[in-house]
C-alpha cells in the first residue's frame, strides 16, 4: 500500500519531468528519490513513467495514476486543515437538547451568537421535553441536553450539572376575570390549565390542591412542550397557563401577562440542569456552547448584552490553555 509521502514523490516527478529536479523538490537525494519510484512501481506492477535522457514523461497509466494521486493529495491536505479548525473549535457538528423553558428564555441568543462567530460548523438543536431528550442523549443523537432534572434520578450513566432556578407561576392575559383578585384554586381550575409536561412534584402537588384520589390522573386542558403556543392561548383566552418569570419577560409578555394570587399554592421554582454522558469528552464545539449555556443562567435576564464577554473570556480561556 502506497503512503502519502509515496504518492507526493510520484507528483512532483509528473511536474518536475526531471529526476534531479524532483529530488530536490521533496528534499531527497537522487539515489533515494529514484528508488522510492521504483518501488511504487514495482508494488503498483505498473510502469508509470518513460525514462528518456535528461527528463521523463508519464505513460498513459502514469496519467492516470496521477489523476487520482493529486486528489489524494488536495483531499489528505483539506483534512489536516479541517482537523486543525475543528481542535479549535471552528468547524464540527454538534447536536444538543433544549427543554420547552431553556429553549424559551436562552437558545436564540446562544444560536445567533454561534452563528456569527462559528458560520461553518453545522447546529442541530431538539426541543422537547426531558425525557424524550433523555432517550436521545442513551442512544447518543446528541451530546448533552438543558431542561428540567427534578424527576431524573442519579445514575452512573449521566453527568447532571445544576444550572439555574426559574420561578413557576400561573399567568393569565391583563384583561382576564381573575386578574387582580386573590384567586382560589378550584375557580382557577375551571378555566382550563395548560403546560408543558409537568415534573411528578408540581403534579402531584397540583393534584393534591384538587383533593383527586391517589390513582387518580390529573388532567391538563392542554399540555405543549411549546412555550410561544401557551402564551398565545392565555392572551387569546380564558386558559390559565403555567410559565416562568424569566419566559414571560424574553417573551416581552411583562405588561401582558399577569400572575394570579392563589394562597393554597406556595412558591414553585423549576430546577434547570445539564445532562451529558458521564465519561465521553465533549467535542470541541459542544465545550463552547455548554461553556455559553452556563454563562448565560448566571446573567441577569436582560442577557444579550453580556454575550460578548462570554465568548471572548471563552476564547481568552482556551488560547491560555492551548
Amino acid at each position: 500500500m502506497l503512503n502519502l509521502t509515496q504518492i507526493n514523490h510520484l507528483v512532483a516527478l509528473a511536474e518536475e519531468c526531471h529526476f534531479a529536479r524532483a529530488a530536490t523538490r521533496v528534499h531527497l537525494s537522487q539515489p533515494a528519490f529514484s528508488r522510492s519510484i521504483q518501488a511504487i512501481e514495482r508494488k503498483s506492477d505498473l510502469q508509470l513513467f518513460e525514462r528518456q535522457p535528461g527528463s521523463v514523461r508519464l505513460t498513459s497509466a502514469g496519467e492516470f495514476f496521477i489523476q487520482k494521486a493529486r486528489q489524494l493529495l488536495f483531499d489528505a491536505r483539506n483534512l489536516e486543515r479541517d482537523i486543525a479548525l475543528y481542535r479549535t473549535a471552528d468547524l464540527g457538528d454538534i447536536a444538543f437538547g433544549m427543554g420547552p423553558f431553556p429553549a424559551a428564555t436562552l437558545l436564540r441568543e446562544a444560536l445567533s451568537e454561534l452563528r456569527q462567530r462559528h458560520p461553518r460548523i453545522s447546529i442541530r438543536t431538539e426541543i422537547n421535553n426531558w425525557r424524550q431528550l433523555h432517550e436521545n442523549l442513551l442512544r447518543e443523537d446528541i451530546e448533552f441536553f438543558v431542561a428540567t432534572i427534578a424527576d431524573i434520578g442519579n445514575t452512573a450513566a449521566l453527568d447532571i450539572r445544576p444550572l439555574v432556578r426559574q420561578k413557576v407561576d400561573f399567568y393569565v392575559r391583563s384583561d382576564h376575570p381573575l386578574t387582580n383578585i386573590e384567586t382560589p384554586f378550584f375557580t382557577m381550575w375551571d378555566y382550563g390549565v395548560a403546560a408543558t409536561k409537568l415534573t411528578t412534584s408540581l403534579r402531584q402537588r397540583l393534584a393534591k390542591q384538587l383533593r383527586l384520589e391517589q390513582d387518580s390522573e390529573l388532567t391538563l386542558a392542554v399540555q405543549c412542550d411549546d412555550i410561544d403556543l401557551l402564551h398565545h392561548l392565555a392572551l387569546t383566552s380564558d386558559t390559565v397557563i403555567i410559565s416562568t418569570d424569566r419566559a414571560v419577560h424574553k417573551k416581552g409578555h411583562d405588561a401582558l401577562l399577569r400572575k394570579l394570587v392563589i394562597r393554597e399554592i406556595p412558591t414553585i421554582d423549576l430546577q434547570i440542569g445539564m445532562v451529558s454522558l458521564r465519561n465521553r469528552t465533549p467535542s470541541p464545539m459542544a465545550k463552547i456552547v455548554m461553556h455559553t449555556l452556563e454563562q448565560l443562567c448566571k446573567m441577569s435576564p436582560d442577557i444579550t448584552s453580556g454575550l460578548n464577554h462570554v465568548f471572548k473570556s471563552h476564547a481568552l480561556d482556551r488560547s491560555q490553555h492551548s
